[in-house]
């Protein structure tokens, strides 16, 4: 299976490093165009990977063609290629507010067009993505697909009108989560500890909590409970953030990125 990516930004580029890291497609199956030729001949010697010269010759080349560039130009780089998707080629799409029923008004209904919404810790195989297939895919494709995005991380496929959500409560999240690890960095420092102890503290900490949440199959509450001991020092803590509408504030952000997806894709 040969893949392409038509764009390297940041997306794009953590698929890469992922696909390459899992040994799940080998170096030489990988394409890549992006106008930036400086990105992509770095990306080259950095994975050994092939570097092409425009957007057809990625498409012609390629079993996947992978669009990892920004919603704005997603209609230019469809019309370009559109004359060279033959009926077994698959056009995967990661970009917000790209709909499966844009892009088949671009390129045709009868092509086979799969819509995701990755995140970042594509990078370290820990990556989530949100899965839609068109009707054109079959099943023979669809584990194939599933196989490429779980080689970096996990994948789960959802009805269309979920992807939103899905973008408020996973494809944005690494971003709240890392906001959240920076103040409690900064709280670390302010009470003495070293910066750089208290990134490997905090960092370990989360990581090790959302194992215990995976593994445990517990409630959250459940297991913020087994933390909270009566009169204790957690409890405090807890207390602070209600007050200051932590869980109300996150549910506001949620809805506010929901909200955004959903007016990117009024096209």
């Amino acid at each position: 299976m040969k893949i392409g990516f038509i764009g390297i930004g940041n997306m794009g580029n953590s698929i890469i490093k992922g696909l390459i890291t899992s040994n799940s497609v080998s170096e030489n199956k990988i394409s890549v165009y992006d106008i930036n030729m400086k990105k992509s001949e770095e990306l080259s010697k950095n994975y050994g990977i092939n570097v092409l010269h425009n957007e057809k010759e990625v498409t012609e080349n390629s079993d996947v063609i992978i669009l990892s560039v920004k919603p704005d130009i997603y209609a230019e780089v469809l019309e370009k290629i559109k004359d060279s998707i033959e009926k077994d080629k698959i056009i995967v799409t990661i970009a917000a507010g790209i709909s499966i029923n844009y892009v088949e008004n671009i390129i045709g209904a009868n092509k086979k067009i799969v819509r995701t919404m990755p995140n970042t810790p594509a990078q370290v195989l820990e990556g989530m993505t949100a899965v839609v297939f068109n009707k054109n895919i079959n099943e023979n494709e669809k584990k194939m697909i599933f196989r490429l995005l779980n080689s970096f991380g996990k994948s789960v496929e959802l009805d269309e009108k979920l992807i939103h959500a899905f973008t408020g409560i996973s494809g944005s999240l690494p971003a709240y989560v890392y906001m959240f690890m920076e103040a409690l960095s900064d709280a670390g420092v302010l009470e003495g500890i070293p910066r750089n102890m208290t990134y490997e503290i905090v960092a370990q900490t989360v990581k090790g909590s959302a194992q215990m949440l995976l593994q445990s199959e517990k409630h959250p509450g459940v297991l913020k409970d087994e933390v909270t001991s009566p009169g204790g020092t957690t409890i405090e803590a807890v207390k602070v953030l209600e007050n200051g509408n932590f869980r109300g504030t996150v549910i506001n952000a949620v809805n506010a990125c929901v909200k955004k997806s959903k007016k990117m894709s009024e096209k």
